[in-house]
């Protein structure tokens, strides 16, 4: 019986000290630079990282900024980012030296993006290389090299997951689920670029379009403008068989 009052009692003692523990808020968000490329092409003149950092995050008597200045030149928030213009398969954001200037000459940057349920980030290439992580739900993935490795490298990510994109590669991630699926993606440069490869070829002539696509029957020069209309950007609805498993419109 005393056992029994010595467990009560510790389990009591365990509960309340629950109860008690202090909780923690999340913390504010950060607004994103805007003036981040004015900031950056000053940084540049600076001799040294040292000097690039009291630059950035000193005032003019060298002393350390606080609070929330010095907060929002060293925390990146991607809880700003929004689906772009035209975009309906989800968001992406990414931390440039246009928008986050302590970037400058560090050689590295990262993206978070949100994809919706069969949502698609369309094939695209970095000059940079991508090391990618799946932080929710399901992704398939996939890449193609350069010219004598002509073959795709396909993969199904879940889950703290992770694969890579060399530099120049083609690649895409499309969520084939009917729940959403985020991603984490790191870069070994601090502007790695991004070039939509059919919204990229489709800018080009329609004479060189037609004759690059062995003048087919079905997309003819005059008919290309119709084609440039339809092209969705970044991260487009998704593939027919899963917008049909799940119910979802185009």
């Amino acid at each position: 019986m005393l056992f029994g009052s010595s467990v009560c009692a510790a389990v009591l003692v365990y509960a309340v000290s629950i109860r008690a523990a202090p909780t923690v808020s999340q913390p504010a968000r950060v607004p994103i630079i805007t003036n981040g490329a004015a900031i950056a092409a000053s940084l540049k003149t600076q001799p040294s990282v040292n000097d690039r950092f009291k630059k950035l995050l000193t005032d003019g008597g060298g002393n350390l900024l606080t609070g929330d200045a010095l907060r929002e030149l060293t925390v990146f928030d991607f809880n700003n980012q929004a689906p772009a213009s035209g975009a309906k398969g989800g968001s992406i954001l990414l931390a440039t030296v246009d928008n986050y200037p302590i970037l400058t000459n560090l050689g590295v940057t990262g993206a978070v993006s949100f994809i919706e349920p069969c949502g698609l980030n369309i094939p695209h290439f970095h000059r940079a290389s991508e090391f990618f992580t799946v932080i929710d739900g399901i992704l398939d993935t996939g890449f193609v090299q350069e010219n004598g490795f002509s073959t795709e490298i396909e993969t199904q990510l879940g889950k703290y997951q992770a694969t890579v994109f060399p530099m120049g590669s083609i690649h895409y991630q499309q969520n084939p689920t009917c729940s959403p699926a985020a991603f984490v993606a790191a870069f070994n440069s601090e502007d790695p670029g991004r070039s939509d490869i059919a919204t990229n070829f489709w800018m080009l002539s329609s004479d060189v379009v037609n004759a690059a696509l062995g003048f087919p029957e079905t997309i003819g020069g005059e008919t290309i403008d119709a084609w440039r209309a339809h092209l969705p950007v970044n991260l487009a609805a998704g593939v027919d068989s899963c917008l049909k498993a799940c119910g979802l419109s185009k």
